[in-house]
């Protein structure tokens, strides 16, 4: 067969090129210009450089090819050919004035992710004013080279005013606040009283001793507890506010609350997924006035387990309105006289929710449930909204108690239901990735501790262990955050596949429907089922509906705890504003390629640049995470002490700057107008020294004239496949980097792994305990925690901070399972 390799055998035709493989997925954006694209079902993401996006922006779903003919900078590049679904419509960012003779505006997105500012038109300016923050609508996204164009839908206020800030998080994430005029008028006609007719056909627990235990300041009380005994039985009953009996399924009400589909509790507000007509009015559990509820009794053992449960329609009249520090107070003996005597005759049952409470948590720990107890911070807020303290928060008997009864319940309701084979909205936790418990095996054992980790599937006892070896030692929360990050991210389901975290098999949220719709829904099928009306037709109603609100509650869910993270960090770096010059004490949690994560004992978490340390050239390595110097031998390890001083705050990108001590005091030694009186305070000048060899300091702005990095060689990093470190060369090892801040600053550093490892724990807050969203380059070079030297997998998942049940302003959060 004589055929040339251009044709086809046996014909004529000239061969066809192969056509280039093409990928669909997200591209996630880096603030450094650059970004990756993800594509479901591959292990390894595509990396895409800025010239070759096609002005992709962050989250936009993109079809993509791989880049043939040279070497590619970062393993496998691809180009966009076309945008296939834009994610982003609107923006929030701060508008700029009188740089045009035109008149146009500039608004600069507060998202770093966003590299280009949005062009205003005067037409499209709403009658904005300079420096004030704006929500922008996107009229054109530009073309390759060219900036986005966009109208101006908000004024949200002047940059720096009271309360701005937040909102600018709020507006940026679409969380509605605002209920629509048709929701306010359901609400409105809402009965204000439980009527006689209401109560017909409940179950009556008036008279029976029923008490709320929430936080001080909470105002959406949906659950409320009640302990007796009945001959020689003991009853345990948690009932929960029938809010179904006052909104019903497809309504304007129940359409709003399932969009928004949870509370949000922010440092200085609460958005409710219900007006606060019904969830601080008839739908909440307050003292001495009937209330409609559902009811969990569950028959305990004598030694505290559940023996039977059943759920019942009730009417409860509150006896009294008790805080967690009033009933901590009561059963240590510590509360004044005026409240032991007005409590005298509720002592007996605190004391006997006590000892059960302890019994049920013995009974988890002995099946495996892993119980994470984080170190908390209240964010104290002015009346200007201003971060002006942050106070240690802590769990105590009484917390631990409420919550102890609230998984109890949650867990009776699941197991009821899906023995029913009834369709039903179940809390999942699958098992951790086995290649992430390995990673986190290898950190922990540097740190002397040991975790098991077997080759099938994960159990939590071996979590727990882990756990119990750094109880009470200086490395405790760390490991605790560790172990976190490698766990997978609890969801709503239709399919109970099990709750890893609280090692149980079936799981469900029924104890909070003011703020949770998956809550609400449950209540609802439980409502038809205990009154016969659940036939055929209603299960196939919720069978085709039950699957949508499970995947949107999820997402909504997420949504809430980025604003309340991202809310979080905000303020932290308004608190520390004012402490720029000062030591404080700290431990390490984190280390990648350049830089070192500390937290300090508020909660606080910081980031030393590698490319500021001048005592050695260290190498970072990455399968151990810790740095080693190569001339001292010096190792940092994560978990080890470190004192640090503020050296700078960027409020806007949530950013906090430190240097140890004597990095510190030899930069302020060497460029002191860079002080600030008798503090040592750093100031923000820029401060060039020289032929631009200037110091980063407190602005972190030094731009070196001639790139000679200001520290000399030693400042530089030797990372296993790190392409220039924060320069414009690219000879990280050399000694040759060249401005340690320089031209391209494309630090691809470390992806970050992020773990994902939230899940339910506890009732006082958030039920998922910390969402390590993009890794520890979060918010610095390796933003979104992707890397151009592959993905620092290890422990580094994320630099957010776990939330349980943080309350911030004390407006509710605190809330049970």
């Amino acid at each position: 067969m004589n055929s040339s390799r251009n044709e086809y055998p046996d014909s004529g035709k000239q061969r066809k090129k192969p056509k280039a493989m093409t990928y669909t997925g997200i591209y996630e954006a880096h603030k450094g210009g650059f970004g990756f694209v993800i594509v479901e079902g591959r292990e390894n993401d595509f990396f895409l450089a800025e010239e070759n996006s096609k002005g992709a922006m962050n989250g936009d779903t993109v079809e993509v090819k791989p880049i043939t003919g040279r070497r590619p900078r970062k393993g496998e590049e691809v180009e966009v050919i076309r945008i296939v679904k834009r994610a982003v419509e609107t923006l929030v960012g701060r508008l700029n004035l009188g740089f045009s003779k035109w008149g146009l505006g500039f608004v600069k997105p507060d998202d770093p992710r966003f590299s280009k500012e949005i062009v205003i038109r005067p037409e499209n300016m709403a009658g904005a004013g300079n420096n004030t923050k704006v929500l922008v609508r996107i009229i054109s996204y530009g073309e390759k080279w060219q900036d986005p164009e966009g109208e101006i839908l908000e004024i949200i206020g002047k940059a720096g005013a009271p309360g701005v800030d937040i909102t600018s998080i709020v507006r940026a994430s679409g969380l509605p606040e605002a209920f629509p005029a048709e929701v306010r008028q359901e609400a409105r006609r809402v009965e204000r009283t439980v009527s006689d007719a209401d109560r017909k056909g409940r179950k009556d627990f008036r008279d029976l001793l029923t008490v709320t235990i929430d936080g001080e300041d909470a105002k959406d009380l949906d659950d409320a507890v009640t302990l007796m005994h009945e001959e020689d039985r003991t009853y345990l009953m948690v009932h929960i506010a029938d809010v179904t009996h006052y909104v019903k399924e497809g309504t304007a009400l129940d359409m709003d609350a399932k969009e928004r589909g949870n509370s949000v509790y922010l440092a200085d507000r609460v958005i409710p997924m219900l007006p606060t007509a019904l969830s601080n009015g008839i739908c909440s559990l307050n003292a001495k006035e009937d209330r409609l509820t559902l009811s969990c009794i569950m028959e305990i053992g004598r030694g505290g387990e559940v023996i039977s449960s059943e759920i019942a329609e009730s009417v409860i009249h509150v006896n009294r309105r008790m805080s967690y520090n009033e009933v901590q107070a009561l059963l240590t003996g510590e509360a004044g006289p005026e409240l032991e005597q007005e409590c005298a005759y509720l002592m007996p049952m605190f004391q006997e929710m006590a000892a059960l409470s302890g019994q049920m948590r013995e009974k988890r720990r002995e099946r495996g449930a892993i119980d994470f107890d984080f170190p908390e911070a209240e964010i104290i807020l002015d009346k200007r909204g201003k971060a002006v303290d942050i106070l240690p928060r802590s769990r105590n008997t009484a917390t631990m108690m409420i919550e102890d009864f609230m998984l109890a319940a949650n867990e009776a309701v699941a197991e009821t239901f899906f023995y029913q084979n009834i369709p039903f909205i179940y809390r999942t936790h699958e098992a951790p990735d086995t290649e992430k418990m390995k990673s986190l095996r290898l950190l922990v054992s540097n740190m002397g501790f040991v975790l098991k980790v077997s080759q099938n599937e994960m159990h939590p006892k071996e979590v727990q262990k882990l756990l119990s070896q750094v109880y009470g030692k200086p490395e405790e929360a760390l490991v605790m955050r560790m172990a976190l990050r490698s766990l997978k991210q609890a969801r709503y389901e239709t399919d109970p596949i099990g709750h890893f975290g609280l090692a149980c098999r079936y799981y469900c949220h029924f104890t909070s429907p003011i703020r949770r719709y998956p809550d609400l829904t449950i209540h609802r099928i439980i409502k038809e089922q205990l009154s016969g009306r659940l036939d055929e037709d209603r299960m196939n109603h919720y069978a085709s509906i039950l699957s949508e609100i499970a995947a949107h509650s999820s997402k909504t869910e997420r949504r809430a705890n980025e604003v309340e993270r991202d809310v979080d960090k905000l303020k932290k770096a308004e608190y520390m504003e004012s402490r720029i010059g000062e030591q404080f004490s700290g431990i390490i949690t984190g280390i990648t390629s350049f830089g070192i994560y500390v937290e300090l004992p508020n909660t606080v978490e910081g980031m030393i640049r590698i490319s500021d340390l001048t005592n050695d050239l260290y190498e970072y390595r990455k399968d151990t995470c810790e740095l080693v110097g190569s001339f001292g031998g010096k190792v940092i390890r994560i978990g080890d002490p470190m004192d640090v001083v503020v050296t700078n705050v960027n409020k806007e990108m949530k950013q906090i700057d430190f240097l140890p001590p004597d990095e510190a005091f030899y930069l302020y030694d060497m460029f002191p107008h860079r002080k600030k009186g008798k503090s040592g305070k750093v100031s923000s000048g820029r401060g060039s020294s020289g032929k631009g060899k200037s110091s980063r300091g407190a602005s972190g702005t030094a731009r070196s004239g001639k790139g000679s990095s200001h520290r000399g060689g030693s400042s530089r990093v030797k990372s296993d496949k790190a392409s220039s470190h924060r320069g414009a060369s690219s000879t990280a090892k050399s000694g040759k980097a060249g401005s340690h801040r320089g031209a391209s600053s494309t630090a691809r550093s470390g992806r970050g792994g992020s773990g994902r490892g939230d899940f339910d724990k506890d009732s006082s807050g958030t039920d998922d305990v910390g969402k390590g969203s993009s890794g520890k380059g979060n918010s610095y070079e390796g933003d979104s925690g992707k890397s151009s030297s592959g993905k620092d997998n290890a422990a580094n998942g994320s630099s957010e901070k776990p939330s349980p049940g943080r309350a911030s302003s004390g407006k509710g959060r605190g809330k049970k399972e």
